[in-house]
């Protein structure tokens, strides 16, 4: 058969701006004509796939989408031709564009047009759409179908070992290059393997502090995760071998057949003369490495008791001890009545609640917190101010408990749809990349029948996706199972007290060492990371307790258990097993990271909050740092291999056919209290909750209405549509007589009207509708919120409490690392406290109001005079000031500064889209039948 144009995508992993510059027509053309000839040596196989499989319950209702697109490898021509001209390999942005279309195209959406904005994800592919078929390394027992319109793979294995060689061969065909960035990310080695670019400095660092893990700690996890699994157990270490030697197979026959992904010569790996060089095979370890990189950034809730001790001893400082209290409380909102909820029926799930007398809490002394620093020896391009700002960022964004979550769901019940079976549109937020960091496939083999998205890397099962009868997806949900621990010091700094025991911390260091290749001009460096380890997790600050030297510690419950949750992978896509919402909770279960897990099949709809919920010892309040000696303990905690008493399931949130659910990385149930602060009376669970309880309340629901519900969500400015109204209360309480505030005024009040969408005037158009109006309020906020809690809190109250949680996330803001243009916004920010306090000035009811009123003092004159200078001011300011401009945008592009960029980490660049505030892997689905 053909060749199949192996596909792919760089940049830091960036890709330098000077490398157009390298790209001279002439040298690219030549270059090009010798790289064009290789082939695949895998076996054509006769492509006779059913049309419609006959093991697929959804009848043509299930759909999804992931941009850009499924191919994520391509060859040094390739990228060449992708640099110089703008050119695509095929399947390399075919999802993108539809994915795009939806922001104008939801308003006339009806159900036979859903999939002009999806693709049909039934199982198999119908005869005349099959693109290409093969035996991966001339196997007879797997079959690897790709589909014409969006080349996702099709796995079908007649034996069990056959099936999952097929999915890690078609794996490594689609994101070979992706694998081999993220192991070494996970090993904290990513500079010396792709370039020593600032962003990739942050990216290993921001990981390497959360799991400073040895081969050792790697193997030893995935021998603790089988050994303790029995069967499933032996048989997800059969399937991981099975599925490596599939991903090895391919970097043989890409590696022999020179069609391997062009990042490797273009970093240095390999030599595109010659084919000298070495493409490492991957082993069981570098997928331990790629988990916790996966876990850390989308399953780890918690953190953050240090900034927690720091902001309540200036509340306490400024207020005093009982009403400084008072007031850090009203702030953190542990339990807000107000917030929206997952689990809205009334039940409760007690969890982290305030103990009634806290005992054990290591309270820092004024001024004496210093953060532990994880980098050494900085020279070169590690030593440059860029370096170290990076460095700055990743260690705020690691040490923080406002974790991006990033996902959401939208799910009812059939008593409310019209065809009496539930719809679900729903799936993760993992940010926008090139390639993606998910890929689709369908596996179908002996004990496995599933379609979706997992992974890159860890695609031995379907993550997310649907089964035959079933689909599931999830959001994070950051609920708490990370503490802080104060250890006290004896000897010197690098020996504490355990258990009464002066015992040495331990050493681990990784010295990564990079030099300019043609992908990354970063100038040749070097630094080594160090982290102490201890039996309370790694060491991440320094300070005194009365007057005691500690080291502060992070210990995770998950640390350690990084493979755990591939039982309930396993079990999700078995269809043996999931038959049902209780199947599919107590594999749910299975899974030791902090997720909300939703369900869907014709008959129920079903939600489970899985992670390992540390019980931890009574009166140990979890939002500070406690001593680090028995009484405080968790539960039967064993530190030699990280493992505890933990809440059991009937503990977490769960609930099967409620009658609708949503999550937008919002609180899961009453008592339930999550890790980031910000969950009040005003979130981005609110664009769902409002939108979706409206339609069922008006019954009649369907795909479309659900997906157009959540599509109009996605364009909401979340403080325009639930805040801005309440500020213009109090400004209309008088009548505005400066000319320039009130065209202010109307214009806001306009865009209210209009929707308080930040979208397009027509599709394509790169302007927004309400573009004055969007300008004003991106500047006002930030200078409402100061001048409104500043005079109140006083600076330092202030800024300790914008520490716990961020003023603003507007579409522009960046997302640590990774920069702007990420997609997600109104996650974390000020925009309850806000609500609450002007809704106090108006003397409007509040439920769980803030210990004091803030805007101008609590009096309606004096808010009313704080939102009028604020605005003057904020109305005055130029769109270049308001947008100032990156390495994607000019200065003042208003459009540009919200748009999505799919961030290369390959060499394959692709165009921006307009703003949407949505999953990147969408599933829209409605079963009609059931086994």
């Amino acid at each position: 058969m053909p060749r199949r144009t192996p596909h792919f995508a760089l940049d830091t992993v960036r890709t330098p701006r000077r490398f157009h510059g390298f790209l001279k027509t002439a040298s690219v053309c030549v270059l090009i004509t010798g790289l064009l000839s290789p082939f695949s040596p895998a076996v054509a196989a006769e492509a006779r796939p059913a049309a419609t499989a006959a093991n697929d319950y959804c009848g043509g209702r299930c759909s999804d989408i992931l941009p850009p697109g499924e191919n994520g490898n391509a060859t040094l021509a390739q990228i060449l031709l992708n640099q110089a001209f703008g050119t695509q390999p095929g399947h390399a942005e075919d999802q993108l564009g539809p994915y795009a279309d939806l922001a104008k195209g939801y308003p006339a959406l009806t159900d036979d047009k859903v999939n002009a904005f999806f693709h049909d994800a039934s199982f198999g592919v119908p005869a005349d759409q099959v693109a290409s078929a093969e035996k991966p390394a001339g196997r007879g027992d797997v079959t690897i179908v790709r589909d014409k319109k969006t080349g996702v793979p099709h796995i079908t294995g007649t034996t069990r070992y056959g099936t999952e060689f097929g999915a890690g061969y078609a794996a490594a065909e689609d994101r070979l290059w992706l694998m081999d960035v993220f192991r070494h990310v996970g090993r904290g080695q990513l500079t010396s393997f792709a370039g020593g670019a600032p962003a990739n400095q942050g990216l290993e660092q921001q990981f390497y502090r959360n799991a400073p893990y040895t081969e050792a700690d790697l193997q030893a996890q995935i021998d603790s995760a089988v050994a303790d699994n029995g069967a499933r157990g032996q048989q997800a270490l059969a399937d991981v071998n099975a599925y490596l030697a599939g991903v090895n197979a391919y970097i043989d026959a890409s590696d022999s057949g020179r069609y391997f992904p062009g990042e490797y010569v273009l970093t240095g790996h390999k030599d595109a003369i010659t084919n000298a060089g070495t493409i490492e095979h991957f082993k069981v370890t570098d997928l331990v490495a790629l988990a916790s990189v996966v876990g850390s950034l989308f399953g780890s809730g918690g953190g953050g008791e240090v900034n927690n001790a720091l902001s309540l001893l200036a509340a306490q400082a400024k207020y005093g001890v009982e009403e400084g209290t008072r007031v850090w409380e009203s702030f953190r909102e542990r339990n807000d009545p107000e917030a929206v909820l997952t689990v809205h029926d009334g039940q409760s799930f007690p969890y982290a609640t305030k103990p009634d007398s806290p005992r054990g809490e290591a309270l820092p002394d004024a001024g004496s917190v210093t953060q532990e620093p994880l980098v050494h020896d900085r020279s070169g391009g590690a030593a440059t101010s860029a370096a170290r700002s990076a460095s700055t960022t990743a260690a705020k964004t690691t040490l923080s408990s406002a974790r991006r979550g990033m996902s959401n769901a939208l799910v009812v019940s059939g008593e409310h749809t019209a065809s009496g079976h539930p719809v679900a549109v729903f799936g993760p937020q993992t940010g926008y990349f090139a390639p993606q960091l998910l890929l689709l496939q369908e596996i179908q083999g002996p004990g496995i029948s599933a379609r979706g998205a997992s992974f890159a890397g860890l695609s031995m099962y379907v993550e997310l996706g649907r089964g035959q009868d079933y689909a599931w997806s999830a959001t994070t949900s950051g609920q708490d199972i990370i503490d802080t621990y104060a250890l006290e010091l004896c000897q010197d700094d690098h020996h504490y007290l355990y258990h009464g025991a002066c015992t040495a911390m331990d050493q681990v260091e990784r010295k990564n060492a990079w030099k300019p290749t043609v992908a990354d001009g970063t100038a040749a460096g070097s630094y080594t990371m160090r982290v102490w380890r201890t039996e309370y997790g790694p060491v991440q600050y320094r300070a005194t307790v009365g007057g005691k030297k500690v080291a502060y510690t992070t210990l995770r419950s998950s640390y350690l258990h990084e493979a755990d949750s591939i039982i309930g992978f396993q079990m999700l896509n078995d269809p043996g097993f999931v038959k049902g919402p209780q199947d599919f909770q107590q594999a749910a279960q299975h899974i030791n990271y902090t997720f909300n897990w939703f369900y869907a099949d014709s008959r129920h709809t079903a939600y489970y909050n899985s992670g390992d919920n540390p019980v931890r010892a009574s009166g140990v309040d979890a939002e500070f740092p406690v001593w680090a000696q028995p009484a405080y303990e968790w539960r039967n905690w064993d530190p030699a291999t990280n493992t505890a008493e933990y809440t059991p399931p009937s503990a977490h949130p769960n609930s099967v056919d409620q009658d609708y659910y949503i999550s937008w990385n919002n609180k899961q149930a009453e008592d339930y209290t999550a890790a980031p602060w910000g969950e009040g009376s005003v979130h981005r669970g609110n664009l769902l909750e409002d939108r979706v309880k409206r339609s069922a309340a008006s019954g009649g629901v369907t795909r479309a209405a659900l997906t157009k519900a959540m599509a109009d969500a996605a364009l909401a400015d979340l403080r325009a549509e639930d805040v801005l109204p309440k500020l213009l209360r109090v400004i209309d309480s008088a009548p505005v007589t400066d000319p320039a505030t009130a065209t202010a005024v109307s214009r806001l009040r306009a865009w209210v009207s209009a929707g308080a969408r930040r979208t397009e005037t027509s599709a394509g158009s790169k302007t927004y509708a309400d573009a004055d109006a969007i300008r004003i309020l991106d500047a006002w906020w930030p200078l409402l919120v100061k001048a409104e809690f500043e005079p109140g809190l006083g600076s330092d109250l202030y800024t300790a409490f914008t520490n716990n949680l961020p003023t603003d996330e507007a579409p522009s803001a960046g997302h640590g690392p990774t920069g702007a243009h990420a997609g997600s916004s109104f996650q974390y920010g000020w925009w309850s406290y806000v609500d609450k306090d002007i809704r106090a000035v108006l003397g409007e009811p509040v439920r769980g109001p803030l210990a004091q009123k803030y805007c101008g003092g609590g009096s309606l004159t004096g808010c009313r005079d704080v939102l009028l200078g604020t605005l003057r001011q904020a109305a005055d300011m130029t769109a270049a000031q308001v947008y100032p401009g990156d390495d994607q945008c000019s200065a003042g592009d208003q459009w540009c500064a919200d748009s999505i960029a799919q961030r290369p980490l390959g060499g394959i660049k692709h165009y921006r889209i307009s703003w949407q505030n949505r999953p990147t892997y969408q599933q829209v689905v409605e079963f009609t039948s059931h086994r």
